[in-house]
C-alpha cells in the first residue's frame, strides 16, 4: 500500500487559512462583547437615573449607586464598584443618546473620554480614536500632549468647528503642522547638551512614536538621503511620504534659531525633489524646519507671501502644561499683530 505524504507547504497554506478564520471570528466576538458591554453600562445608569425620577439631589443619587454597587458586586464580582458606577453615570451624562455610541470604541475609551469636560475637545478625541484607530494608551498620550490645543493653534473658526465635528482632516501642508511638536518619548532630557545628530539618532530609534506624532498618512523614506547637484552632495535629515497629501515631506532638525540659510537650504531640497524626484501625479514637496526656536519673523520675510510648502515649527522634549501652551498661543497672536 502506497504511503501518503503530506507536503509541508500544503500544511502551511491550510494553517494560514484557518488562522485567518480564527482571527476574524475572535475579532467579531470581541466587537459584539464590547458593544454589549457599552450598552450594558449605559442601560444600568439609565435605569438608576430613571429611578431618581429626574431628582437633582446628589445625596439621593449617591445612595442609589452605593446600594446597587453593593448588590451587583455581591452577585457578579468586580466591575461594579461605586467608583465604576460613578464613571458609568458620567458616561451616560456625556453620551445620553444611545445611537451616538460607537462600536469602534471600548468602554475604556469612553472612560478616558469622559475625563474631558469640554464637549468640542471630547468630540475631537472621539473622532480621532475612530479615524486613526487609537488604542486607549495612544488616546491618553495625545490628550497629555495637548494635541487638540496644538492643532487648534493653527486653525481659524471654521477649522476649529471641523476639529470637533470630524476630527483632524488633512487638506494641505499647513494641516500637518503642529505647534509645537512634542517629542517627550525621546531619550533626551530638556536643558541638556545634545547635538542634532543625537536628536536624529533618537528619532530613528523611536520612529513608531515619531510617526504617530507627525500624524495621519506618513511613511518613512529614509534619513540622510543623498542629493547630488553637480559635484556637490547634500543630506536632508529625514524624508517621509504622506499618502493623504501624495507628496514627499522633508524634515531638517535644528538646535537653536532657524536662520535664513536654513530656509534657503530647505528651499533647495524642496525644489530638487519637485524637479527630480516626484512624479507628475504627485503634489509639491513640503519642507519642515523642526527646531528649538522657529524664528517666525525671519521665516516670514525670507519666504514669499504665498508660500504653502515650507514651514517652521518648534519641538519640545517635555509635555507642555496647558498654561504654557496658552502662553505660546497668546504670544503667537501678539507676534502676528506686530508683523
Amino acid at each position: 500500500m502506497k504511503k501518503e505524504i503530506i507536503n509541508d507547504n500544503e500544511i502551511s497554506k491550510l494553517y494560514e487559512n484557518i488562522r485567518l478564520l480564527v482571527e476574524q471570528s475572535r475579532n467579531k466576538v470581541y466587537r459584539v462583547v464590547n458593544t454589549e458591554m457599552i450598552y450594558l453600562y449605559w442601560n444600568i445608569v439609565k435605569a438608576i437615573i430613571e429611578k431618581q425620577g429626574g431628582s437633582t439631589r446628589a445625596k439621593y443619587g449617591d445612595l442609589l449607586i452605593e446600594g446597587i454597587s453593593k448588590k451587583l458586586t455581591y452577585h457578579y464580582g468586580k466591575g461594579f464598584s461605586i467608583q465604576n458606577l460613578r464613571k458609568m453615570r458620567q458616561f451616560y451624562m456625556y453620551f445620553p443618546i444611545r445611537s451616538t455610541l460607537s462600536s469602534e470604541l471600548s468602554i475604556s475609551h469612553y472612560f478616558e473620554l469622559i475625563r474631558i469636560k469640554e464637549k468640542e475637545k471630547r468630540d475631537f478625541y472621539m473622532h480621532e480614536c475612530i479615524n486613526s484607530n487609537w488604542d486607549v494608551r495612544e488616546l491618553q498620550r495625545q490628550r497629555t500632549t495637548l494635541l487638540y490645543e496644538r492643532l487648534a493653534n493653527t486653525k481659524d473658526k471654521t477649522g476649529l468647528l471641523e476639529l470637533s465635528t470630524k476630527g483632524h482632516r488633512i487638506y494641505d501642508g499647513k494641516d500637518i503642522i503642529k505647534d509645537p511638536f512634542v517629542l517627550e518619548f525621546l531619550d533626551i532630557k530638556e536643558n541638556t547638551s545634545y547635538l542634532e545628530t543625537d536628536l536624529e539618532k533618537n528619532i530613528l530609534e523611536h520612529l513608531k512614536e515619531f510617526l504617530l506624532e507627525l500624524g495621519k498618512g506618513f511613511t518613512f523614506v529614509g534619513n540622510q538621503v543623498k542629493i547630488t547637484m553637480g559635484t556637490e552632495h547634500f543630506y536632508p535629515d529625514l524624508v517621509f511620504y504622506n499618502r493623504i497629501l501624495k507628496c514627499f515631506v522633508i524634515i531638517d532638525l535644528k538646535i537653536g534659531k532657524v536662520t535664513h540659510k536654513d530656509i534657503g537650504q530647505m528651499q533647495m531640497y524642496v525644489n530638487y525633489y519637485d524637479r527630480e524626484i516626484k512624479s507628475e501625479s504627485e503634489n509639491k514637496t513640503i519642507g519642515i524646519l523642526l527646531s528649538t526656536d522657529k524664528n517666525e519673523t525671519v521665516v516670514k520675510y525670507t519666504l514669499p507671501e504665498d508660500n504653502t510648502t515650507i514651514f517652521s515649527s518648534e519641538f519640545r522634549l517635555t509635555i507642555p502644561s496647558e498654561k504654557e501652551l496658552i502662553d505660546v498661543i497668546e504670544n503667537e497672536k501678539k507676534n502676528i499683530k506686530l508683523l
